[in-house]
């Protein structure tokens, strides 16, 4: 969907350049700038959503100080369903919130204090691609087209960013 992917790819690119702007960041200047940076550059609704969720996220890490662990990690993307849920007015199921809803719970529930960071984001990955599937068979408009919702491949992908980022792929 070309305007979907734009408006996220402008949104996650002005929280790129608040980041960017830090140097020798802690986690606390890290979060603050990716929520605020998201906030400023969202476009669209796939934009502002995405945006949420990333502002739900960095307030679980604002909120823990400098601490960046995977339990952390289980609550920012509740946090992250929470803030999405609040900022849309007629929250429409098959779509990103779908899918940010039903990964988050996957990750809440199979979550065990062995975890790291790497496998929360794994685990919510796996559940993310699962959800999206089904999207075209909540969402009649998707099935009809024969597509899944661009929204929620577009949040799987910036999570596929940040596990790439974790393991030196970027």
């Amino acid at each position: 969907d070309g305007d979907t992917g734009t408006n996220m790819s402008m949104t996650i690119m002005s929280a790129a350049r608040e980041v960017g702007a830090l140097s020798n960041p802690t986690m606390k200047e890290l979060a603050k700038a990716i929520s605020s940076g998201s906030l400023r550059g969202a476009r669209g609704n796939s934009g502002v959503i995405l945006s949420q969720i990333l502002g739900g996220i960095a307030k679980v890490f604002i909120s823990k100080g400098n601490e960046a662990d995977a339990k952390s990690f289980v609550e920012g993307f509740a946090g992250g369903v929470e803030s999405a849920y609040k900022a849309v007015v007629k929250p429409m199921e098959g779509t990103i919130l779908t899918v940010c809803r039903e990964a988050s719970e996957h990750l809440s529930a199979v979550y065990d204090d062995s975890f790291n960071i790497e496998d929360c984001l794994k685990a919510y990955l796996e559940e993310g691609y699962r959800s999206l599937d089904r999207t075209p068979e909540i969402l009649p408009v998707l099935k009809q087209a024969g597509v899944v919702d661009a929204g929620a491949k577009g949040l799987l992908t910036v999570v596929e960013g940040m596990l790439a980022g974790l393991n030196g792929q970027l």
